[in-house]
């Protein structure tokens, strides 16, 4: 049985709407965008920002700096990621990009699979295949599995070709490193090539890697439960348990909650102002990626549907969330026909949510090269007819 550590008592008390604002702050979507740290700025302050193979206005990684920065060129995000052993892909909320820095935090988890022995995959070989992919990546420096190889045996997708299998190993354990995407495939390299040598060592141990990781997703954050502290890196509520009280994170009570919290204490010493960013957000953003923490701070309910099937679906395929004067205003479901970009199905929670849902639409319809809006459904017919005049003012 799971017990609950004895807290201390509440330094500071918030209100839900200073929870929210903090919250936004420390994701970079209130105040004045840092644009000389630019895309490296938002994913050092974020530590860490989701893959995903889907691609309607642009990939996620791609909309989270557009979300905080606006319409940073899409070449800028890829090299500003990828260029100069600035980041690496691994296992932390998901697949994510993170920043070099957070190297040394994650042995805890390499260790963890290490000890495991295997991934879902089961070699033939697995000493002589490891030792393959690592005499390529030597010999020839980085390479996507297909040209180690090949990926698949000619099967389905999961039908993993015994390099592949080693080379994911290698990945998980931290012999290989994921330094960029190419063509969406994964280019590997040796750690030691790819990761400075001053980040290159395994010698935290398990409570100081999830210690800092706890104390980097508070920062993220700005404000969390425990839940929330576990959610950010997919750690677990014993870890956060153990290592939260030696975090630097402080206890806050936080009012309609309901549950203990802990704010970076950077976050409280003023009160979060300045401008608000009005924008569409992926459905894979580190603000909304958390639907119970989304519900709780925004009262907003957030599902992705891409995997649902399309007659249950109910705000579309790949709905995106508007971000307005702090709060979710409502979601499109967006598309792109050649040079128009498609509103599928939009909701918006009243006529106050026409004009910046326009606005989000225009903004993101110019950053992907579209001149022209289209909104198809809207769930309240009284409002298509509005959004539609709101768009033919431009």
């Amino acid at each position: 049985m799971t017990t609950t550590p004895t807290l201390p008592p509440p330094r500071t008390e918030l209100s839900a709407d200073e929870a929210r604002r903090v919250a936004l702050r420390a994701q970079g979507l209130l105040g004045a965008p840092d644009r000389r740290a630019g895309v490296r700025g938002v994913l050092r302050s974020l530590g860490a920002v989701q893959l995903d193979t889907i691609s309607v206005l642009a990939r996620s990684h791609e909309l989270i700096p557009y979300a905080r920065l606006g319409a940073v060129g899409r070449d800028a995000v890829e090299q500003a990621y990828w260029s100069g052993n600035h980041a690496f892909e691994y296992w932390s909320h998901a697949a994510c990009v993170l920043p070099i820095e957070e190297w040394p935090h994650f042995a805890f988890r390499r260790r963890a699979r290490r000890a495991r022995g295997r991934r879902w995959h089961v070699m033939a070989d697995a000493d002589r295949s490891c030792a393959a992919v690592l005499e390529r990546l030597t010999a020839e420096g980085p390479l996507t599995s297909t040209e180690l190889g090949g990926a698949k045996n000619g099967g389905p997708w999961w039908d993993w070709s015994e390099t592949k299998i080693a080379v994911e190993w290698l990945l998980d354990t931290g012999d290989v490193v994921c330094t960029r995407r190419r063509g969406w495939k994964r280019v590997y390299d040796l750690a030691e090539r790819a990761v400075p040598d001053a980040l290159l060592h395994d010698d935290l141990d398990d409570t100081e890697c999830v210690r800092r990781l706890v104390t980097l997703a508070g920062r993220s954050l700005g404000v969390a439960t425990r839940a929330d502290l576990a959610d950010y890196h997919r750690l677990t509520g014993a870890q956060v348990d153990a290592v939260v009280a030696d975090s630097g994170l402080v206890p806050v009570e936080v009012r309609g909650w309901g549950r203990p919290a802990w704010a970076d204490p950077a976050a409280l010493e003023e009160a979060p102002r300045g401008r608000h960013r009005t924008t569409l957000l992926s459905p894979f953003d580190s603000l909304v990626w958390d639907r119970a923490r989304t519900e709780r701070i925004f009262g907003f309910t957030h599902r992705l549907e891409a995997y649902v099937p399309k007659p249950k679906r109910i705000h579309g395929y790949f709905a995106m969330p508007l971000l307005s004067g702090g709060r979710l205003l409502g979601r499109v479901d967006p598309a792109r026909e050649g040079g128009t970009l498609v509103a599928r199905q939009a909701s918006m929670a009243g006529p106050q949510a026409v004009g910046p849902m326009a606005r989000a639409l225009r903004e993101a319809a110019e950053w992907v090269g579209c001149d022209a809006v289209r909104v198809e459904r809207v769930d309240d017919t009284r409002l298509r007819e509005a959004l539609i005049t709101e768009l033919g003012r431009s």
